[in-house]
C-alpha cells in the first residue's frame, strides 16, 4: 500500500470527519484530500518529476500535512525540516537531498532568502500564507514562487496519475550524524506501511480515536501520528509545541482526546503541575513514550494521575522506525522495560562479533530485522554499510543500533546505552560534534568538547568543556549565549565548564569518559 492512499481511502469512507483540528478549526478528509490533490498538480506543473524531493519547512499546520500527501500523491519524496534549523544548516539540506520545490512560509522564506541562492537544485518555493505572489520581488533569485492560496483557488481537485510503487522511497527523514552531519534515512513505503500497521495493532486504535500531537513534523514521532491517524481515519489535532502545558491539558478536555504521545521532557513539565488531579481526563485511553526511556518514578506518578489510562514505553530509532513496546499490563512488573519487538520484527543481542546473545542478562548490540527496516542513508554508502548489513537470508539487510541492551529470562529489552556519544535532548537526536564545531568557530576558544549528563526535564543536557585561548576573556555565560546565536534552542550547551586544559587518552585524543565522570 503507498502512504498517499490512507488519506484517500479514509477521504472515501469519512468524507465529513475531522482529519486534522488547528487552532479551532477542523478540516475534513474531504478537504484534506481535495487540497493535497490541487497542490500535487502544482508541483507536477513546476515540473515535479517522479522520485524528485520536496521540502517541507513548516509549523505543524494543515498546510504541512497537505504538502506532505502532495508530494507522494505527485509520485515525489518528501522531507520536513524543523523551522527551529538556522539557514545554514537548511541550506546543506536542501542541497544534500537536491530539494527541487521548497515549501514554506514567508517569514521563514525572508530568513531564508540568503542561502537559497545557493541551492542550485531549487526550482520553486511555494509560501503557504501569501495571497498573491506578484507582491514578492524574486528577481533575483534561480526560483519561481506560487502561492499556495492561489494554487488551492487555480487548480484541479481530481488525484493525478500516480508512478510509484511501494519500493520507491516516500520520505527523507533527517537525523543527526556521528559526523556532525545530520543523515537522511531512506524511507519506502514499504517501511513506512509495516511500520505504521504494527504500531496501530498494539495500540489498538480505532476510527474513534483523537489523537493530540504537539511534536514537530520533523521529528519521525511527530509525523507517524498524521499517517497512522489517517491509516485508521482517526483525528489529530495539530499543536505548535508544547510550550503551555495548561492550555494543552484544556485541549485534551474539549477536543476529548483518547492518544497522547510524549516524551520525557513533557512528563517532566507534566508532573510538576499543580492540581492536575483536578482535571478530567476520562477521555484518555492510552498516553505513548519514546525518545529516551522515562524515569520508573515519573511511570508511578503517572500511573497515580491517569489511573485508567493505558501508558506505553516504546524504544524505536529514526532508520526503523520502531523497535519495541511494552504492554502496558506489564508496567508494574517491570518498569524499566521497553518491552519486546513489535508486531511483524524482530529483535535480537548480539556480542562484538556478531554472534546472537540468548543468555538473560548479557549485554550486547541490539539488531533489528523486518520490513520496517530503512533502506539506508541518502548519499552515504559508507555510512549506510556501517549499519544496515546482511541478514540472514540472502539480500536482506538487518539494522545494527549502536545501541547496547540486555534481556530479562522472559525476554523482555533493557537498554543500557548509546554505543556512540549521539545525545538525546528533548527527543531530539544531538550530534556533539555540531555544538563542538560552533564552539570552534569562536575565536576564543582552543578547545572544546561536549558531552551528554542526565537531566530531569530534557533527559539529556549538553554540557561543555572548553579551554580558551592564552589571554581570552570569555565567561560561561557569554559562551552559552554565542551558542544560541549560532544553534538551534535544544542544541544549546546547559552547562559551560572553562578549564585549563582537557583530559587526554593515550593517543592524544580528548578522553570524553572522563570529562563524562565530572
Amino acid at each position: 500500500m503507498l502512504i498517499h492512499e490512507y488519506l484517500e481511502e479514509s477521504a472515501q469512507r469519512y468524507p465529513e470527519k475531522s482529519a486534522l483540528i488547528f487552532q479551532n478549526n477542523h478540516y475534513t478528509y474531504h478537504d484534506v484530500d481535495r487540497g493535497a490533490n490541487r497542490l500535487s498538480q502544482a508541483f507536477l506543473k513546476a515540473g515535479l518529476c517522479r522520485q524528485d524531493r520536496i521540502a517541507i519547512f513548516l509549523d505543524p499546520c494543515p498546510e504541512a500535512v497537505i504538502s506532505i500527501f502532495a508530494s507522494l500523491k505527485a509520485s515525489g519524496i518528501f522531507t520536513v525540516i524543523n523551522p527551529q534549523v538556522r539557514p545554514e544548516k537548511t541550506q546543506y539540506l536542501l542541497n544534500d537531498c537536491q530539494a527541487k520545490i521548497l515549501v514554506t512560509d514567508y517569514n521563514h522564506y525572508k530568513e531564508l532568502s540568503p542561502v537559497l541562492m545557493d541551492c542550485p537544485e531549487l526550482k520553486t518555493v511555494v509560501l503557504s500564507d501569501v495571497e498573491n505572489s506578484k507582491n514578492i520581488d524574486n528577481s533575483n533569485t534561480r526560483h519561481d514562487i506560487i502561492c499556495y492560496k492561489e494554487i488551492q483557488a487555480k487548480h484541479s481537485p481530481q488525484k493525478p496519475r500516480n508512478q510509484n510503487i511501494d519500493i520507491d522511497l516516500a520520505s527523507l527523514i533527517y537525523t543527526s550524524g556521528s559526523t556532525g552531519f545530520p543523515k537522511a534515512v531512506m524511507c519506502t513505503h514499504l517501511n513506512m506501511n509495516s511500520a505504521v500497521m504494527s504500531i496501530t495493532s498494539y495500540l489498538e486504535n480505532i476510527p474513534d480515536d483523537i489523537i493530540l500531537n504537539v511534536l514537530p513534523l520533523s521529528f519521525d514521532y511527530g509525523l507517524y501520528q498524521i499517517l497512522m491517524a489517517f491509516r485508521f481515519g482517526g483525528t489529530v489535532v495539530l499543536e505548535k509545541a508544547f510550550i503551555y502545558p495548561y492550555q494543552i491539558i484544556e485541549l485534551i478536555q474539549k477536543e476529548r482526546v483518547t492518544g497522547f504521545p510524549v516524551v520525557p521532557t513533557i512528563v517532566a513539565i507534566l508532573l510538576r503541575l499543580k492540581s492536575l488531579n483536578s482535571y478530567d481526563f476520562s477521555s484518555l485511553r492510552y498516553i505513548t513514550n519514546t525518545a529516551q526511556a522515562l524515569p520508573t518514578s515519573h511511570i508511578k506518578k503517572l500511573r497515580t494521575i491517569f489511573p485508567g489510562v493505558k501508558i506505553y514505553s516504546m524504544y524505536g530509532l529514526t532508520e526503523c522506525k520502531r523497535v519495541s513496546y511494552l504492554p502496558p499490563e506489564e508496567l508494574e512488573k517491570r518498569p524499566a522495560s521497553v518491552g519486546k519487538a513489535m508486531p511483524n520484527s524482530e529483535a535480537y543481542i548480539v556480542d562484538e562479533r556478531g554472534k546472537k546473545i540468548t543468555e538473560p542478562g548479557i549485554a550486547g548490540e541490539l539488531v533489528v530485522r523486518g520490513a520496517n527496516v530503512m533502506k539506508g542513508y541518502w548519499n552515504q554508502p559508507g555510512e549506510s554499510e556501517k549499519v544496515f548489513r546482511p541478514g540472514p537470508l540472502p539480500g536482506e539487510s538487518v539494522l545494527y543500533t549502536g545501541d547496547l541492551f540486555k534481556m530479562d529470562e522472559e525476554g523482555y529489552l533493557y537498554f543500557i546505552s548509546r554505543k556512540d556519544d549521539i545525545l538525546k535532548i528533548s527527543g531530539e537526536k544531538v550530534s556533539p560534534k555540531e555544538i563542538e564545531n560552533v564552539l570552534y568557530k569562536n575565536e576564543n576558544i582552543a578547545e572544546a568538547a561536549v558531552v551528554g549528563i542526565a537531566d530531569e526535564i530534557l533527559g539529556q543536557a549538553a554540557k561543555a568543556f572548553v579551554v580558551l585561548k592564552r589571554g581570552a576573556d570569555l565567561t560561561s555565560k557569554e559562551i552559552i549565549k554565542y551558542c544560541s546565536q549560532q544553534l538551534e534552542s535544544f542544541m544549546v550547551p546547559k552547562y559551560v565548564v572553562i578549564m585549563e586544559e582537557l583530559p587526554k587518552t593515550d593517543h592524544g585524543k580528548i578522553d570524553k569518559k572522563s570529562l563524562a565522570r565530572q
